[in-house]
């Protein structure tokens, strides 16, 4: 699927976490843990999706949209999330 993202939202990502949300493309979905973001009402289904690039852990915050991913924040993950998850 194709990831895309609002430019606004991927300068405040570069800001914040020092990763672009092009960056997003590289991560392997397919050998991530996914798990749902039901921690607040988003108005649309979100996901977590926990996996390493390049060795180094990382969590993608993602929609589904119109058969595409739309990212939403990009950033390192914690080894703590990572033990959390099993990773």
């Amino acid at each position: 699927m194709e990831v895309t993202f609002d430019p606004a939202k991927d300068a405040a990502n570069i800001a914040k976490h020092g990763l672009s949300l092009a960056d997003a493309a590289g991560f392997d979905l397919a050998n991530a843990l996914v798990v749902a973001d039901d921690r607040y009402d988003y108005g649309e289904a979100r996901f977590r999706a926990f996996g390493r690039v390049d060795g180094q852990a990382r969590c993608l915050v993602f929609a589904v949209r119109s058969n595409e991913i739309r990212a939403i924040s990009y950033r390192r993950a914690h080894e703590k999330e990572m033990r959390r998850h099993g990773l």
